[in-house]
């Protein structure tokens, strides 16, 4: 079973420079409010853009959202579709706010 990522262990991997394959599956709207620099391709277009992220089938995956729901249907989806380790960022960019911003 392919484990889930955690904001924190996202941040360490992304603060250590790692090259990683981010996959924003949230709204154009939310991505230009706040966005990790993934590759923004909405849920409800994920079915016809999957040629985009061909390369990334053999690849791990981050893919995320708000909360965590629609990155795992995303992450779900993927499985199905012959990519072989796609991680569900827990809690979604809700979480990494709460986390990481400054008051």
């Amino acid at each position: 079973m392919i484990e889930d990522i955690s904001v924190v262990k996202l941040k360490q991997r992304m603060d250590a420079n790692e090259q990683l394959n981010l996959l924003d599956v949230r709204e154009g709207f939310e991505f230009e409010e706040f966005n990790l620099n993934g590759l923004l391709i909405p849920l409800a277009e994920l079915p016809g853009r999957l040629s985009e992220i061909e390369d990334w089938k053999e690849q791990e995956v981050i893919v995320y959202c708000r909360s965590g729901r629609r990155s795992a249907t995303a992450q779900a989806f993927l499985l199905k579709n012959g990519f072989t380790n796609v991680r569900n960022l827990l809690g979604g960019v809700l979480d990494w706010q709460s986390e990481f911003s400054q008051s």
